[in-house]
């Protein structure tokens, strides 16, 4: 069963020379894309994609954190964060015409 996520990925203090090779890794982990570069060396990219093979969230942040630690030969600080988008809080709003009469009435 695969369950789809948008994952965005945050890493700060990387070796400007490995940027490159850091996000390969990434990429060969998750297909991520519009990576960018702030003036403060944090890179940051995200994307949306299927975790498959029963993999959790947890177990697939572990795999992102220790391929990029691998491209960059040293620790970087690396923050992951999932969305899990199949089953998004949301909230319904329905507006009746005494809600348009209150709403649109002159203040």
């Amino acid at each position: 069963m695969s369950r789809y996520y948008g994952m965005s990925v945050r890493i700060t203090g990387a070796d400007p020379g490995r940027v490159d090779a850091v996000k390969q890794a990434a990429e060969a982990e998750w297909p991520f894309e519009d990576w960018f570069l702030d003036g403060e060396g944090v890179l940051t990219a995200s994307a949306e994609d299927r975790l498959c093979g029963g993999e959790t969230e947890e177990e697939f942040a572990r795999r992102l954190a220790k391929a990029i630690w691998a491209a960059h030969g040293s620790f970087c600080q690396v923050e992951i964060n999932a969305t899990y988008l199949e089953d998004l809080p949301c909230e319904t709003y329905c507006f009746d015409q005494d809600d348009y009469h209150r709403l649109t009435a002159p203040q």
